[in-house]
């Protein structure tokens, strides 16, 4: 996983406090000024949402004004988890 992180500009995890990933660790990148795409690690698993904030400041901060899951346990090797990840970054 570490290689798609790196590879789409992820941040390093953090803890969330905002009480929106049950205080899991988030890593987020940015598909514009107000829309995030967010990684959850439940440590067991991965889990991918599409997010919207006022500010990337308030990610793992303040609840998302918008928050969808994509992937629930997200596995690289699965073709249509990498091509998620695409559609909203390229």
């Amino acid at each position: 996983m570490e290689n798609v992180f790196r590879y789409y500009d992820f941040s390093d995890f953090k803890k969330d406090e905002s009480n929106t990933f049950s205080d899991n660790l988030i890593s987020y990148t940015e598909i514009n000024a107000s829309h995030f795409l967010i990684f959850e690690n439940d440590s067991e698993n991965y889990n991918l949402y599409i997010s919207k904030f006022s500010s990337k400041k308030d990610i793992g901060i303040k609840p998302p004004e918008i928050l969808q899951l994509l992937v629930k346990e997200y596995d690289k090797s699965k073709p249509e988890h990498r091509l998620l990840i695409k559609q909203y970054l390229y």
